[in-house]
């Protein structure tokens, strides 16, 4: 048996935009006049955890910021939007899960956010659920943020699969790294934010997800 590991909620929807969105109008709330262009946003997605991002950048400004607060306004205002305004599935997405399930592969979610986060993304699909993934990790499960392996360990275990038969699907460097930190062979799907990043790290780079090339990785054919 194998699985096929979606490493974020930007691999089912790409949320980078509105999460950028989200941190400016917290950023607004909270009265620290900031504002992060997408250029700003895309040097910081390199790794992962929004509460460090607002922290390492109110240290580079010599700014005293309760990060945690922020952090907790931004996700707020995050799954408000989601809410009121609706995602789409990303190419590729529903028809890589249809074939995963016909080949009888799992199927898991491997993220580092917040429940409320992932509950708030699910929702706002008509076709997709928490009962659509064998496990779903989030910030319960796993206190360490990616690149470290911890989120891909706690999944592969929960599931009872071997390492070397899962294939990962990551947006962002850190999450590539945290995959094959865990020995997890890795798709990287870029998001609009994460496009010039290093995925040297993963087997390939796509722009679309391929089921049948997926369904090909997670048999373990590298060819």
């Amino acid at each position: 048996m194998t699985a096929i590991l979606f490493g974020s909620i930007s691999t089912l929807a790409d949320t980078s935009e509105m999460q950028r969105r989200a941190f400016n109008d917290a950023f607004a709330k909270h009265d620290l006049g900031w504002t992060w262009s997408r250029e700003d946003y895309a040097s910081m997605l390199g790794g992962n955890g929004g509460a460090s991002r607002i922290a390492d950048y109110a240290a580079s400004k010599n700014q005293e910021v309760d990060s945690a607060a922020v952090h907790s306004t931004k996700s707020e205002i995050f799954r408000t939007l989601l809410a009121t305004e609706g995602i789409e599935p990303r190419p590729g997405v529903l028809d890589t899960m249809a074939k995963a399930r016909e080949h009888g592969f799992k199927l898991g979610l491997v993220t580092t956010t917040s429940p409320e986060n992932v509950s708030a993304l699910l929702d706002s699909f008509e076709t997709l659920s928490a009962d659509s993934f064998d496990v779903v990790v989030d910030t319960t499960a796993v206190s360490q943020v990616k690149p470290d392996p911890a989120s891909y360990l706690f999944a592969v275990d929960s599931l009872g699969e071997d390492a070397a038969h899962c294939v990962a699907i990551e947006d962002n460097e850190g999450g590539v790294a945290s995959a094959a930190a865990a020995s997890i062979r890795c798709v990287a799907f870029p998001n609009a934010n994460t496009t010039g990043g290093d995925f040297s790290a993963a087997e390939e780079v796509v722009d679309r997800l391929d089921p049948n090339r997926l369904s090909t990785l997670a048999e373990g054919d590298n060819a």
